[in-house]
């Protein structure tokens, strides 16, 4: 039987799988990719099993009354979905404007996909209304990097380094639940004598096998890193010399950290001032060193700048660009990486272009055979197109790729209202997922086993998708439903459902952009394992370790930026006295669409559960498993309740993978960083009460 090499659906590790064809289901085995090395996840174990699942989508659906979207769903041929889709956007367009169409991408989208969504958008739809739910994961830490570095890759360097680094500050990061097959390196650094130290307010899996465990009220993650680069400058411990010789701006960050000193940021974060001269210390002498961000950190309004500090942190002790050293950021979704690096934000071009740059949109129209003034200039982002759903204005037909806002979006309920409010939604899935149910037209597109294409993971390494079974009959790449509804729109002649065809367009787009995959072939990907961008030629090797002699800046030099903390958009008050933080459970994925259909995920972990320390519980009047209800100035959500006395008394925690009335984001705070768009998911005011009340 014919064993087909590629790559786990879910996570950025992107870690490496075999598929075999049996009857009656498809065999999964992990393989010795350099990510994974043999590892797998539950989640990983388990994906072939969507692939034959009882739930999937086998045909088109459209409403048996297209004018009632109350009426049921039923079975179509494609030829009748497209008619309409294309009388929909036909219709908004002539009475609202190009703009009122739009689309919404998705983070799983191979490169292939998320380049022609990104291109169809522009070109077929000539709109400028396109993000994708990337904005609610990475954008933070991308803008830092950028106006920092020059370069957003997640990862500057092969994630083996981490198992060299004599000392790791993680913070907002849990990859022992998110990530599992990454623990390995941590491991193997613990077992050389290595130490960890986890800022998270919860004793998480990750937080519990570290050195040390700093629990800061959340959203005072820059507070935090401020203090900590005053004691390294009050202490001598930054380096002098690599600031001078590779940065710019430190006088100005010097000058704003002078105010947070160690007793008023204990004071600010609950973290004291002992633990904080460790971390620094450690940092500073205990080297090679890393300080790596995710999402507990820079889901907020001031997330930017929070990942900010850290990166101020880690130039001023000389770290960024060192061997086994330096910053980083640990991308979540499967591709993460690549789905930011190649149109699909409202702002953004092939390559990380910027779409309001003149240059940029000359190179990338000649490559698509436009004029660059047919071009739209940038949209808005994610959250504030998805707040304008349905009105003047805004866009009025909607296509959703490989995305469930329903229940991932912050201010979930009011999301919804504005979907149910458009005058089109269209949705291409696997599964009918909560947004699903609410379109007009739905479409079954294919799964990761049954496709061709790229992913780049959290390293910056390019890996190939590949097909081991074709798709059920009448089951549709979307790169064959785009490029079908280019042709119906009468845009056909730019677009190919060829995966390999699309990738050599957007290497060509790409060259000479900062995500530069001019080099990149298919052919290399799977002679090396895996092409680390930017890599500008085809006789070049790629680029694992970034920054060793410059940065990518007009200078060449890292860019110190001042920052100050604000207080969580939202604070703790006398109706809403707490605060709830989100994130994830290990044997779930994103908004559960995939996982909550896994038998072997749902038996484990069967429904969400709030964490509340045992003295905040017994204050309430709540014991181990009750039902609890959390109410924010947005929304009501039920949850049972689980003790845990390693989450701070004054803070809970809800895990965002369920829909309905579970569904956490009904809770969250849509305030918006003013730099990257990111909600605030991880810092909102909440009561709780026993019970369900009606």
């Amino acid at each position: 039987m014919t064993v087909t090499e590629t790559h786990c659906p879910y996570c950025a590790l992107q870690c490496g799988i075999a598929l075999t064809p049996e009857i009656p289901r498809v065999r999964l085995e992990p393989t010795e990719f350099p990510v994974n090395r043999g590892g797998l996840c539950a989640k990983g174990w388990t994906a072939a099993e969507l692939l034959d699942h009882k739930d999937r989508l086998l045909t088109p659906l459209v409403r048996k009354d297209p004018t009632d979207r109350g009426s049921p769903l039923r079975e179509a041929t494609w030829d009748e979905a497209y008619e309409r889709i294309v009388a929909g956007i036909e219709r908004c367009q002539r009475e609202y404007g190009l703009d009122s169409v739009g689309a919404f991408g998705g983070g799983g989208l191979t490169n292939e996909k998320a380049y022609t969504l990104g291109k169809f958008v522009r070109v077929a739809l000539r709109s400028a209304s396109i993000d994708y739910n990337g904005r609610f994961c990475m954008s933070s830490a991308a803008t830092a990097a950028n106006r920092a570095l020059g370069v957003d890759r997640g990862l500057p360097f092969p994630l083996e380094d981490v198992a060299q680094a004599r000392t790791v500050l993680l913070v907002g990061a849990n990859p022992a639940d998110a990530m599992p097959p990454s623990m390995q390196y941590l491991d193997a650094g613990r077992a050389e004598g290595a130490r960890h130290i986890v800022v998270d307010p919860r004793r998480t899996p990750t937080a519990a096998g570290a050195y040390r465990h700093l629990q800061p009220l959340p959203g005072t993650d820059l507070a935090l890193a401020n203090g900590l680069l005053h004691i390294a400058v009050r202490e001598g411990l930054i380096d002098e010399a690599y600031i001078r010789d590779r940065t710019s701006g430190f006088d100005g960050v010097r000058a704003a950290v002078a105010a947070y000193w160690p007793e008023r940021v204990e004071r600010m974060t609950g973290v004291s001032e002992a633990d904080l001269r460790e971390t620094v210390r450690l940092l500073a002498t205990e080297r090679p060193s890393m300080i790596l961000t995710a999402r507990g950190a820079e889901q907020h309004s001031n997330g930017t700048d929070t990942a900010q500090a850290y990166l101020n942190l880690a130039l001023a002790l000389g770290l960024v660009g060192r061997p086994y050293s330096g910053y980083g950021t640990i991308t979540g979704q499967g591709n993460g990486q690549g789905g930011r690096e190649h149109g699909q934000k409202a702002d953004q071009l092939p390559g990380y272009r910027r779409l309001d740059d003149p240059a940029a949109r000359a190179h990338v129209a000649g490559v698509w055979g436009v004029d660059p003034d047919e071009l739209p200039q940038p949209g808005r982002s994610a959250y504030e197109m998805l707040d304008r759903l349905g009105t003047d204005g805004g866009v009025r037909a909607l296509l959703v790729l490989a995305s469930n806002m329903a229940v991932s979006a912050p201010h979930a309920g009011h999301v919804i209202e504005r979907l149910r409010a458009l005058d089109l939604l269209v949705v291409s899935d696997i599964f009918l997922s909560e947004t699903a149910a609410l379109a007009d037209v739905v479409l079954p597109t294919a799964q990761f086993a049954e496709e061709e294409g790229t992913m780049t993971n959290l390293e910056g390494r390019v890996i190939r998708r590949r097909r081991a079974l074709p798709p059920p009959p009448d089951v549709r790449t979307d790169l064959q439903f785009l490029s079908g509804l280019a042709d119906r729109l009468g845009r056909g002649r730019f677009f190919s459902d060829d995966p390999r065809t699309v990738f050599d367009e957007l290497r060509r787009a790409s060259a000479g952009g900062i995500a530069d995959y001019a080099g990149i072939t298919y052919e290399r990907i799977e002679a090396q394992q895996g092409v680390f961008w930017p890599c500008p030629a085809e006789d070049h090797p790629g680029t694992p370790r970034l920054f060793a002699d410059s940065f990518p800046t007009a200078d060449g030099r890292a860019k110190f930026v001042r920052v100050e903390h604000r207080d969580p958009h939202e604070m703790p008050d006398r109706d809403y006295p707490y605060v709830l933080t989100t994130g994830r459970n290990m044997q779930q994925y994103q908004s559960g669409n995939q996982t909550r259909r896994v038998s072997a995920l749902t038996v484990s972990l069967p429904e969400p559960r709030v964490e509340l320390h045992p003295d905040l519980a017994r204050r309430l009047g709540i014991a181990d498993s009750d039902m609890v209800e959390l109410s924010s100035r947005r929304g009501r959500a039920v949850f049972r309740a689980r003790l845990n006395p390693g989450i701070r008394p004054d803070t809970v925690f809800a895990p965002f993978h369920w829909g309905g009335d579970q569904a956490v984001n009904l809770l969250t705070d849509p305030a918006l960083d003013r730099h990257s768009k990111m909600p605030a998911f991880k810092a909102c005011a909440v009561a709780i009460t026993k019970g369900t009340p009606r």
